[in-house]
């Protein structure tokens, strides 16, 4: 009677279970990041337009060399607007 075969290691049920998981292990989808179309719009919209930098340094420039003059009347008339949800 022969007892040792000469593949008796193909055969263990455990050693291809332990394949099998190797196998799915190596083959699992990698971590993948998408932005959406809404966040993509949110981005280009925080992007500061040129004619709009040039203003805030106009301003800028006129507060610093105490040239900005503000006009109380229309300031108070847009936050009572803002408050009372008027725009």
């Amino acid at each position: 009677m022969k007892i040792n075969r000469p593949h008796h290691t193909q055969m263990n049920p455990y050693q291809k279970q332990l394949n099998q998981q190797t196998e799915a292990r190596t083959h699992q989808a990698k971590d993948k990041l998408e932005i959406s179309p809404q966040a993509k719009q949110m981005q280009e919209n925080d992007s500061v337009s040129p004619m709009r930098q040039k203003l805030v340094e106009q301003i800028k420039h006129d507060v610093n060399t105490g040239n900005y003059q503000v006009d109380a009347g229309t300031s108070a008339k847009k936050m009572i607007d803002f408050f009372s949800n008027k725009e």
